[in-house]
């Protein structure tokens, strides 16, 4: 077992423990950034002049009726900045725009006494705007040809012989949904400035450091004269990996500019009016099958919706590239990706951050090909899993195949499925108008950032005289459990009790040049850089404990707070032990880092090893459809994951559960929609609250869900076994869809393939069950001519069109 995987005696990794923030969280103590406007003293607040017209050119901005507001300080513009004029890592997102790029762009802000009186400044303020057209749905921007952006191609084997020698070849399209991340704290910056004229920014932000180097160059000012500190997030799930930098920005600039400190938050219509969502996808596909249900051959062209600049829409792109297999063996493939440039808000990361897209693209292929092919999905599907010695069509060794089985066969086993199958079918018999499904899906999720350099980590540990333990990392903790583990990495390699290690917020002056917490990749990459300073500080620790033990310091263990030495009652408490090593000035704080080793990417060719691993799951999930209405019920889930051997059970089952929940709420609930028409709205968001944007809530919980961790998987080279957790549980949602699928067609004739809307809401599942009942009734109809001798082929090729067509 390697030296990074390899579990101490007495860990404290392993132990189910509850989030160290929950006390906080539930009796409402833990605080978030703008929590401490109210500690804070005198206080700025700003307000966005947004223009609510999709696209056109500023020709005049009057910001003098503001300032005759009462309680309006300040208003800021584009000549305010005294760096560079841009929110975004790419110099494609002017912070002050002279062109209006979507519906809500914000072109000014107004700093006042109060909220409301910055509120009353920027509407006060006048803009005339030359209007452009606009483009406003991925359909529009491919007819137009608005795209912007690299567009990769992954190509393996020979695509054209694949399909020359294929027994059954389909084609299809899928256009599928974006998604609100809808955090429960919306985007917020607090700016002021010390008596040394260092700029404090605390943020809501997942990024740290690249919210310093925005802020950084908004105001021409070096990287070491800004701090960024992230107490907590209420959520961010990608969303505030990129976005949150520009509000950041304009926080520190009226800080600057007034000297006094600048709030900026969101309102929940403003952050959903104005902040990026999950990408849209629109696919087109041709898929090869040999004889025997066998893939092939795939051609597809993924376009994503990347709104109004480039933002990570590029990286999103790769990565659903490099997902568009899931747990299947194409041998042979040609897979295009592009950004379609649109009049909409700049869609950013969110959990899965496209691997989501590329994976859906795949099992909607699966599920509408399986009845074309006369075969039952599960059949399918399990027919193409990766085996040993098989790679990706971007070129990476899928090292265990093996456990893409395991966790499907224990799903099928804990589930029941094969009795539960036998259940429905007589339930389905029974009920003409109400049917069940059950479809099991699995996952296969690479991690690592799609970036190599993004793949590193770093972390500052201090030890007091009083043996009391500080950490300060790179990763940002917005509800995931990040904080916890890392406190128990630290304990279990001190060999000390928890109580005796805290954690303090990450601030970008303590950890310098972290990566995003984001890919899943927080907990391997901060805590492999935790574990590393703590080594450094033990390595010393056991020296003065072989001194006082009289023994060599590579016999001396710390367990429980203990040095002792195997086969002698000599033992030194670890304050004692803390204690001489500070008299005889042992230095007693380390800094840890960690990269990732095995990684290469030829982002040119799209060829390499881009992840250090898979994370596997499955799930297998029971709906319930209502025939008159569409309406439905998740009966039942199970669900097994892979996530190595799991350093804090809890915090990760808690994962699996939320992961999956927002998988399936992107699939078959959140429903955004945007004026498309040529009115005065166009391009305006019409879902821009919780009163008319659909998220998964109590109700839609499975009724039984059953989370289960596969045992025995150690990770060889992941953090003490482990492996990450964050985002490849929201693709388990996939069967959910999949379920839903099954359960229309069951309303019409064996072998029916029925194309299913995503989101697949209840009014998509209706216009499925139609479909279904229409081939229903031409096969009925091709019985009929068939018994009469009369129309016998029209009615055959009526039928034949309603199921599919090969």
């Amino acid at each position: 077992m390697s030296h990074l995987s390899e579990r101490p005696e007495k860990s404290v990794v392993g132990v189910s423990m509850p989030h160290e923030s929950a006390a906080l969280h539930v009796t409402g103590a833990a605080l978030y950034t703008d929590d401490l406007v109210h500690r804070t003293k005198d206080v700025l607040h700003a307000h966005p002049v947004q223009v609510m017209k999709a696209h056109g050119r500023i020709t005049a901005l009057r910001t003098e009726p503001a300032l005759a507001v009462p309680g309006v300080v300040r208003v800021l513009t584009g000549a305010d900045v005294p760096g560079v004029n841009d929110a975004g890592m790419k110099h494609d997102e002017p912070l002050f725009p002279d062109e209006v790029m979507f519906h809500g762009h914000a072109v000014a802000w107004v700093l006042g006494e109060t909220l409301e009186a910055a509120r009353l400044g920027a509407a006060a303020v006048e803009v005339d705007l030359d209007e452009l057209p606009s483009v406003v749905t991925l359909p529009e921007a491919i007819a137009a040809g608005s795209f912007h952006g690299a567009r990769p191609v992954m190509t393996t084997g020979d695509v054209d012989a694949g399909f020359a020698d294929a027994a059954h070849v389909f084609t299809g399209e899928l256009l599928f949904s974006d998604q609100e991340h809808f955090y429960l704290e919306t985007h917020a910056a607090l700016a002021h400035i010390d008596e040394g004229g260092q700029v404090f920014v605390q943020s809501s932000t997942q990024h740290p450091s690249e919210t310093q180097e925005i802020v950084a160059h908004v105001l021409g000012l070096h990287s070491h004269e800004v701090t960024v500190q992230c107490l907590r997030m209420g959520g961010g799930f990608g969303g505030k990996e990129m976005q949150p930098h520009g509000f950041a920005a304009v926080a520190a600039l009226g800080a600057r500019l007034t000297g006094r400190p600048v709030r900026v938050r969101l309102t929940r219509t403003q952050d959903l009016t104005m902040s990026g969502k999950r990408h849209g996808f629109h696919a087109e596909w041709r898929i090869a099958f040999d004889a025997d249900g066998r893939i092939q051959a795939l051609e597809a062209t993924l376009t994503a919706d990347g709104g109004w600049s480039l933002d990570l829409s590029e990286p999103v792109v790769a990565r659903a590239l490099c997902h568009i297999d899931n747990t299947y063996w194409i041998p042979h493939a040609r897979v295009t990706g592009r950004i379609a440039r649109t009049n909409k808000v700049s869609n950013t990361a969110f959990r899965g951050f496209g691997g989501p897209q590329g994976m859906l693209v795949i099992e909607d292929i699966m599920g509408r090909c399986a009845p074309l092919l006369g075969l039952d999905p599960r059949e399918l599907r399990e027919r193409n899993f990766y085996r040993r010695g098989q790679s990706t069509p971007y070129g990476q060794p899928v090292v265990q195949p093996e456990r893409i089985s395991a966790v499907w066969e224990q799903v099928k086993s804990d589930g029941r499925l094969a009795e539960r199958e036998r259940e429905i079918a007589a339930f389905n018999a029974a009920h003409p108008h109400t049917k069940r499904a059950v479809a099991i899906t699995g996952v296969k999720f690479g991690i690592s950032f799609n970036l190599t350099a993004f793949n590193q980590g770093g972390a500052l540990v201090l030890v007091y005289k009083d043996g009391s333990v500080l950490i300060n990392h790179g990763g940002t903790e917005m509800g995931q459990g990040l904080h916890t583990k890392m406190l128990q990495v630290a304990a279990t390699t001190l060999g000390i009790p928890l109580h005796k290690v805290r954690l303090a917020p990450t601030r970008t002056d303590k950890v310098p040049n972290t990566s995003a917490t984001a890919a899943s990749a927080g907990t391997d990459l901060n805590g492999a850089a935790v574990k590393n300073a703590c080594e450094q500080l033990r390595g010393r620790l056991l020296q003065v404990a072989a001194t006082r033990l009289g023994a060599n310091a590579s016999d001396v263990r710390i367990v429980d707070g203990v040095a002792r030495t195997p086969g002698s009652d000599r033992k030194l408490a670890w304050d004692d032990l803390v204690r001489t090593a500070y008299l005889q000035r042992v230095q007693l704080s380390a800094a840890g880092f960690y990269r990732t080793e095995g990684l290469h990417w030829d982002a040119k060719g799209f060829q390499g090893s881009p992840f250090k691993y898979f994370s596997h799951g499955a799930a297998a999930a029971e709906v319930e459809v209502d025939g008159f209405t569409g309406a439905y019920r998740v009966r039942r889930v199970d669900i097994v994951h892979d996530v190595g051997d799991s350093l804090s059970p809890l915090i990760d089952i808690g994962q699996v559960e939320g992961g999956f929940v927002q998988g399936a709420g992107w699939l078959t609930l959140e429903d955004l929609r945007w004026d498309a028409g040529d009115g005065p709205g166009r391009g305006r968001l019409l879902t821009q609250a919780a009163s008319t944007y659909k998220l998964p809530s109590f109700s839609e919980m499975p009724e039984e869900f059953n989370v289960t961790l596969l045992e025995n998987a150690t990770e060889e080279g992941a953090v003490y076994g482990s492996k990450a957790v964050g985002e490849p549980p929201l693709m388990l949602a996939f069967s959910v869809r999949e379920a839903l699928r099954q359960a229309a067609a069951a309303f019409g004739p064996a072998g029916v393939s029925v194309e299913l809307a995503s989101p697949a809401t209840p009014e998509a599942v209706y216009w499925a069950v139609q479909a279904a009942r229409r081939a229903a009734g031409a096969a009925e109809a091709a019985v009929g001519a068939e018994e009469t001798g009369a129309g016998a082929a029209e009615a055959a090729v009526g039928a034949a069109e309603a199921v599919g067509s090969a």
